[in-house]
């Protein structure tokens, strides 16, 4: 499902590094070298970019890239450059510290990672951090958001396909019940949302809707101000429908009166390498332009230039 357009011959990684070392050089940053290099290398291609560049200069080459870069051009290359696992562990504990209720990262981060994915990041988390994904969590949310936070970032899903319908009914009943008493933080529906694998929560969300006639997140809509609400229906939606979320949350991020850069950065970064094709139609669909021509009309300058390779861009 990635957009990103790697080229067919991709040079060695020390040309790369090579080539990067003199985008640092001289007066001034060559940042399209840097997007030519960077926005067109894969994950495995981009980490032994930086293990060579260590190697070959004795430097951090995210060290160097912040200290040659400025603002959401410095944070969109920072981000992208990192392991994946690695940057959904930054991007958590960023989330943890600057934790407010309306925050969706860690639920995102949590339900739209497969099981391994979500693993690797609390791994990531421990070395780059030294305390647990889960303590942080803990330790930073409060009442029914730490109650619904807490055990999403421990999961750890079975990915198989296999669903289990007599226990979909059941479970699609037992959510009717609690969502209709308005009982919303109550333990089962946390527990079906935390540990069930995606293919059963699917199963028993679409026999929710067969069944009693809406889709869960209607009825989680009661109070459209409930931030609490808003998290249990962004769950639900990184957890069926990914693809839906994330086009949600380019739709708010640029047509905030002014973008809001941080969240355009982090879903173009985190998702051009798993479903952006999906995210682009979703967005086309939704709002009548395709997502280029929204950031185009939205950035400017290298962020735009990066933004729109990442997004597979044609003429990027």
């Amino acid at each position: 499902m990635s957009t990103l357009r790697v080229p067919q011959q991709v040079p060695p990684a020390s040309e790369d590094c090579e080539q990067l070392k003199k985008a640092f050089k001289g007066w001034g940053t060559n940042e399209d070298l840097i997007i030519s290099i960077l926005g067109h290398r894969n994950a495995p291609q981009r980490k032994v970019i930086r293990q060579t560049y260590a190697e070959a200069y004795g430097e951090d080459l995210l060290k160097e890239l912040e200290k040659e870069l400025t603002s959401d051009f410095e944070r969109s290359i920072l981000l992208w450059t990192l392991d994946p696992a690695e940057r959904d562990a930054f991007l958590a504990n960023e989330a943890t510290k600057k934790w407010t209720k309306s925050n969706q990262v860690l639920a995102e981060i949590a339900c739209s990672r497969s099981s391994h994915e979500l693993l690797m990041a609390r791994q990531a988390y421990h070395s780059r951090y030294k305390k647990s994904l889960e303590e942080d969590v803990a330790h930073h949310t409060t009442g029914d958001f730490r109650k619904l936070l807490a055990p999403l970032v421990s999961s750890y899903r079975y990915e198989g396909d296999e669903v289990n319908l007599t226990l979909a009914k059941s479970e699609a009943k037992l959510l009717h019940e609690k969502i209709s008493d308005k009982a919303y933080n109550d333990e089962d529906i946390i527990r079906i949302l935390a540990t069930r694998s995606k293919a059963q929560i699917n199963a028993t969300l679409n026999h929710y809707k067969n069944e009693f006639g809406n889709d869960i997140n209607k009825d989680l809509k009661a109070d459209p101000k409930d931030e609490y609400l808003a998290i249990l229906r962004a769950t639900i939606k990184c957890l069926v429908r990914p693809e839906k979320y994330f086009e949600k949350s380019l739709r708010l991020a640029i047509n905030k009166r002014g973008t809001d850069e941080g969240a355009l950065s982090r879903v173009v970064t985190t998702r051009a390498e798993v479903d952006m094709k999906l995210i682009k139609e979703q967005y086309h669909k939704r709002n009548s332009v395709t997502l280029d021509q929204a950031i185009k009309k939205d950035t400017t300058g290298d962020y735009e230039k990066m933004l729109l390779a990442l997004v597979g861009h044609e003429d990027a």
